[in-house]
């Protein structure tokens, strides 16, 4: 199993994502095993994030994931997951009650790939807003930005590189460095269309 995913992977990885969170609510001793053995498959590694928005308003509410595949999709989503409700240092933890104001949307993301170019304009022909999220990594500092927020803010190229220089806490022309190590990646995105509700898979471009 791998990208691309169909609808009904996208389901079960919306639900398994929310049922984590409703259970560490519950009971914040809860195996995290229980939920993985919802998602029979995922075991492929992979990089996800999950974001948390409150329903109608769509502000967001958390958003935590691993850029990197550093495990079985699976175990990172439901870390993911839980991650985002209750340790975003952003926001505080969700409870219970607001749970049910919550849209759950989950980003599977594919390797990051290192942009080889040195040079600002080369870098910019390496990459497609719609298409590409970017990592920027620079001595201890790094940052991400989701391809669906570049979507989503109606960014060009050199916004979206300023904004994830500023992420990352780093001045906003840093990625013209050739210094500075650029990736990037594409994502799969599915999201609730209401609290609980049904989900869809979110176009990018």
């Amino acid at each position: 199993m791998a990208m691309p995913y169909s609808i009904e992977d996208g389901t079960l990885l919306i639900k398994a994502a929310r049922t984590a969170i409703e259970l560490s609510l519950k009971s914040p001793r809860f195996s995290r095993l229980m939920v993985e053995r919802i998602l029979s498959g995922f075991t492929e590694s992979s990089g996800v994030f999950v974001t948390l928005e409150h329903y109608p308003t769509m502000s967001l509410r958390g958003c935590i994931g691993y850029p990197n595949p550093i495990g079985p999709l699976k175990r990172l989503l439901v870390e993911a997951a839980i991650a985002a409700a209750f340790e975003d240092p952003r926001f505080t933890p969700v409870s219970e009650p607001e749970l049910s104001e919550l849209i759950v949307e989950v980003s599977v993301l594919s390797k990051p790939e290192h942009i080889d170019s040195s040079s600002p304009s080369g870098r910019l022909k390496e990459i497609k807003v719609g298409r590409d999220g970017l990592i920027i990594k620079y001595g201890f500092k790094s940052g991400v930005l989701l391809p669906i927020v570049a979507v989503e803010e109606l960014w060009n190229k050199e916004e979206f590189l300023r904004n994830l220089c500023i992420k990352a806490d780093l001045p906003e022309d840093s990625w013209k460095r050739p210094e500075i190590d650029l990736y990037k990646f594409t994502s799969q995105v599915f999201r609730e269309t209401e609290p609980s509700g049904n989900i869809e898979e979110v176009p990018l471009d």
